[in-house]
């Protein structure tokens, strides 16, 4: 028995109330015995043919048929399914189960057998089971049994005790002889009494010629007090019959069978792993379930490998009593600890010898309740797991963890394993708070700030002194910002409260300050940041001044904090923070003032590439400010440079796991998009964000997300999807008034080229005007921010107001030359054309288009060309505006600017064109006919091959590839293999 693999052992289902037993003619258990269709038996359809196949073979000579595999995987209904069939034949079947509490009664299973046999013999009529000899030898067997004598020898192993009852079986036989064959059956040898296993190996031994057939079921020999005994009896059985765990077509049938349905695929499959395919525990798992009311579906799915019932909780519990000293001390602490735990851990959080855990492990691995595991234990399956461990109180659970996080760290082991299980100690150690906060370090490292939120609020449980609590508050509230913002200003402020160090204090003021911006509570912000910078100027100036930019930078973003930040703003220079770690976000705020003022998009961008040495989201100085300088480099016409800043920043986020960064800088992004004309990106960012926004607790209604908001509907406005621009706008209640922010006045700005393109020209101007009037009183008349004036003088030209038009544009054309980015220049110079008109507008809007060309801004150069084909076409200058107009439509199709791709086919339409494509340049351009001749040359065919596998001309063919190069933008056929692929194509 010992080379048999461990399964899972658990008590099987109760067994028949009589001891007949199954089978038994007029026994109590008779009819049970008869019954098929028993659900434990599911999946064991080729055992049971093969185990009545076996007895029916040789009626004439005895077998000796033994059943194993651990208990619980239905052993039991399988014997009594059996005797059903085989009780048909004529056979007299005598059974007998074995109980573990009934162990010490000798003879005890052999009584079984016999005793009913001399009780029906004294029946009256058709009761008796056994008539004339047969009922001498069946009442000497019983009288034999029940001798002292007799017993004690058969106790100690003595052939001579067990041979008068061989000879009472031989008259039994002969008894039987012609009628029948005498089937004896006992469930669970391993709990037979020594005396009856004694009797049952004679009789193996010198019974083959008698028509007697011996069917057994065994468990785990390991469980058997006599051990010695039934290793010796096993053998003595010629066929063997092993039951295995059910595999997922039985489970799957089960499944349907107790709960009528076939349930999902994931709570089948979860039901699998849960029980290790053991039928009992199979059972006993569905019918709870099914008595619970709960679905067979993937939600129950999740909750079923910590769902143990109690019927398989007690037999679990008893098996664990039964396998050995030490087996249950071993099996709780191994649940406790979880996992696969070495065995010197085990042993040192149970405090015996590591040889007596390796004899434990041993133990309940034969046991079939473990399995072996590479230097460490585990149990087969996770609902014996849950069931060892609802039986630990938790008193004890706390002490075992506590014993196993002291041990961890005692041999150097990493402190997130040791953390696990200081988690679950009890309060009160000294050494429990550091090890928390170290594992919350570690944890934050890793990029799972979930999990170190998890370990800071648990190290706020214990008694912790005040600079002790502001260090784990500051680093809770640190952690919540990628997850629950509103509980991260919570522990932020009690933090910065309870703190006096003057770096953590800066820390968490600048964490708090943030976090009350992500929830629009600026001003709430602002006074954070005040107040903090003044408790410390005068002990730490560096620190002071960090705050101090905090504070500038985000007092110019609301209407009321602006004039009074602004002259500090002007007064600050970057020698005040020469060679200290404050010089980058000053640098930052510096930069922003350079712009502002106008002086030198060549000093901003140096100012900018200062500030963002250390990237976008610097770890050790995480600001908004940073942000602002990538953002600003746009319009100092580096939108291609802003651009790898915040490439950089989203990668860094993601790599660290902090979504709080990837929401900035993805945010940041898609506004650099839309800066560059890359409308569909933008969308794509700015969707994204907005989700991430709404996961972390900030709604429409915060500043972020508004930002985010009208990013993308402009991005919608560009492509002309106006009703859902729209509809944007309205489900986040900014139609209306809006508040002082610096981010509404993007709002106003966006709003009103939405409102222009539906046809709303004097709402236009309202919306243009008032971003015009917010930006000028927060310092930022520049139109390279926000370019107002020459969209308001669009909207003035659509309602014939001509001169107001003119104004407006030549005012914000001279602001754009003294700054001199070209971008800002040519969307000046475009507005003046279309407001100027004639032969001046035209070259006007030639030069618009020689300015933007060279520019990163494909969108605004994509419209300069859709107006100047417009005006030629106006002026009658047809062939020179469709070339324009076809570049039009390329520049915008390839960043899905559909607004102006479509108005340039309208125009190209009412030129006389006839565009079969949204595109004129790309694989998009090509006519499927120019697409399959370039695809043949670039698999390398020639001329002539095409021409004749196309049955076309040669020169069909030359004109056709003539016109593929120029659309695809090469000089011959050696680049066609790259610009067809979807890599060149993008």
């Amino acid at each position: 028995m010992s080379d048999r693999p461990a399964r899972l052992s658990v008590p099987g289902p109760p067994h028949p109330g009589s001891p007949a037993g199954p089978g038994v003619p007029g026994g109590p258990g008779a009819d049970h015995g008869r019954r098929s269709g028993d659900p434990l038996l599911i999946g064991r359809e080729a055992d049971l043919d093969a185990l009545v196949g076996l007895l029916r073979q040789d009626p004439g000579r005895g077998a000796f048929v033994l059943v194993h595999g651990e208990a619980g995987n239905g052993k039991t209904a399988l014997l009594r399914e059996v005797l059903a069939r085989v009780g048909q034949d004529g056979d007299t079947v005598l059974s007998a189960w074995a109980d573990p509490l009934e162990h010490g009664v000798e003879f005890g299973v052999v009584r079984q057998l016999f005793e009913h046999t001399v009780l029906s013999a004294t029946m009256d009529g058709d009761g008796s089971l056994l008539t004339g000899p047969a009922s001498l030898a069946a009442e000497a067997l019983l009288l034999s049994a029940t001798t002292n004598g007799i017993t004690n020898r058969a106790a100690n192993g003595t052939n001579g005790a067990v041979a008068p009852l061989l000879n009472a079986l031989y008259w039994l036989a002969a008894g039987l002889a012609g009628r029948s064959r005498l089937i004896l059956t006992i469930d669970d040898l391993q709990w037979t009494d020594r005396a009856s296993l004694l009797w049952l190996q004679f009789l193996l031994r010198r019974a083959d010629d008698l028509p007697v057939v011996v069917i057994a079921t065994v468990g785990p020999a390991e469980t058997s007090p006599d051990a010695d005994v039934l290793d010796r009896v096993v053998p003595l059985f010629r066929h063997r019959l092993a039951l295995t765990a059910l595999d997922g077509a039985a489970v799957a049938l089960a499944v349907e069978e107790v709960l009528g349905v076939a349930g999902d695929e994931p709570f089948r499959a979860a039901a699998l792993t849960a029980t290790g395919g053991n039928p009992y525990l199979l059972h006993t798992l569905l019918r709870s379930l099914a008595s619970s009311g709960m679905r067979p579906d993937a939600e129950t799915a999740d909750q079923i490998t910590r769902y143990v019932p109690a019927d398989a909780g007690r037999a679990v519990h008893l098996l664990l009593r039964a396998a050995g000293p030490h087996a249950l001390a071993v099996a709780q602490a191994t649940a406790v600890l979880g996992g696969t735990p070495a065995l010197d851990l085990v042993a040192a959080v149970t405090g015996l010898p590591e040889p007596a855990v390796r004899d434990a492990v041993h133990a309940l691995e034969r046991a079939g309740l473990m399995c072996p595991a590479e230097e460490g234990a585990d149990f087969v399956c996770p609902m014996i797991r849950v069931a060892v461990a609802n039986d630990v109180l938790p008193s004890e659970r706390q002490e075992v963890n506590a014993r196993a996080a002291r041990v961890m760290l005692d041999q150097g082991m990493p402190v997130e394993q040791a953390a696990a299980h200081a988690l679950q100690a009890p309060v009160g150690l000294s050494w429990t708070p550091d090890l928390l906060q170290r594992a919350a370090a570690e944890a934050v490292r890793n990029g799972d700030r979930g999990h170190a939120v998890t370990l800071l609020r648990r190290a706020l449980r214990e008694p912790l002194a005040d600079d002790v609590r502001a260090t784990v508050l500051i680093g809770l509230g640190e952690a919540e910002l990628a997850s629950d913002v509103p509980a991260a200003v919570h522990h932020l402020r009690q933090g910065l409260d309870l703190s006096r160090d003057p770096a953590e204090r800066t820390a968490g003021a600048r964490r708090l300050a943030g976090a009350l911006f992500a929830l629009d509570r600026y001003l709430d912000g602002l006074d954070v940041l005040g107040d903090i910078a003044d408790a410390l100027r005068e002990a730490d100036p560096a620190r002071a001044l960090r705050l101090e930019i905090d504070l500038v930078y985000a007092g110019i973003h609301e209407a009321v904090s602006a004039p009074v930040v602004l002259p500090r703003l002007m007064d600050l220079q970057i020698s005040d923070a020469a060679g200290t770690p404050v010089e980058r976000p000053l640098a930052a705020l510096l930069g922003l003032r350079a712009i502002m003022r106008g002086e030198s998009p060549a000093e901003a961008v140096a100012l900018a590439r200062q500030a963002l040495s250390h990237g976008m989201n610097p770890p050790d100085d995480e600001s908004l400010i940073y942000t602002g300088a990538v953002l600003f480099l746009g319009s100092t016409g580096e939108t291609e440079l802003a651009l790898r800043y915040a490439d950089a920043a989203v990668e860094d986020a993601r790599r660290i796991g902090s979504v709080f960064a990837l929401v900035h800088s993805t945010a940041i992004r898609a506004c650099v998009y839309m800066q560059l004309g890359r409308v569909l990106d933008c969308q794509r960012d700015a969707e994204a964000t907005l989700q991430m926004l709404r996961e972390i607790g900030v709604d429409s209604r915060h500043a972020h997300s508004v930002l985010v908001t009208t990013v993308l509907t402009e991005s919608l406005l560009k492509q002309g999807r106006l009703d859902e621009a729209q509809s944007l706008l309205e489900r986040d209640f900014l139609t209306a008034e809006l508040n002082g922010h610096w981010v509404k006045d993007y709002v106003f700005l966006v709003r009103g080229q939405l409102r222009a393109a539906q046809g709303r020209p004097a709402d236009a101007i309202a919306d243009f005007r008032r971003c015009g009037q917010r930006t000028e009183a927060r310092g930022l008349p520049c139109p390279w921010i926000y370019p107002w004036r020459s969209e308001a003088a669009l909207a003035h030209l659509a309602l014939g107001e001509h001169e107001e038009a003119r104004a407006l544009a030549a005012e914000e054309l001279a602001i754009a030359r003294r700054w001199g980015v070209p971008e800002a220049v040519g969307a000046a110079l475009r507005a003046l054309a279309l407001a100027t008109g004639g032969t001046e507008g035209l070259d006007l809007l030639r030069d618009a288009v020689r300015m933007l060309e060279g520019s990163p801004a494909r969108f605004r150069h994509a419209l300069a060309l859709a107006d100047l084909g417009a005006q030629l076409r106006r002026a009658g200058r047809v062939a020179e505006a469709r070339g324009h107009l076809k570049e039009a439509v390329t520049a915008a199709h390839a960043h899905g600017a559909a607004l102006v791709a479509d108005r340039a086919l309208e125009e190209l339409r009412a030129a006389g064109d006839r565009p079969r494509t949204r595109t004129f340049h790309g694989v998009g351009a090509l006519t499927p006919t120019e697409r399959r001749v370039a695809g043949l040359a670039a698999e390398g065919m020639t001329n002539r091959e095409i021409a004749q596998h196309l049955f076309v001309g040669l020169r069909t063919v030359e004109v056709h590839l003539t016109n593929a190069y120029g659309k695809l933008g090469i000089d011959g056929r050696h680049g066609l293999a790259e610009a067809l692929s979807p890599a060149g194509d993008a």
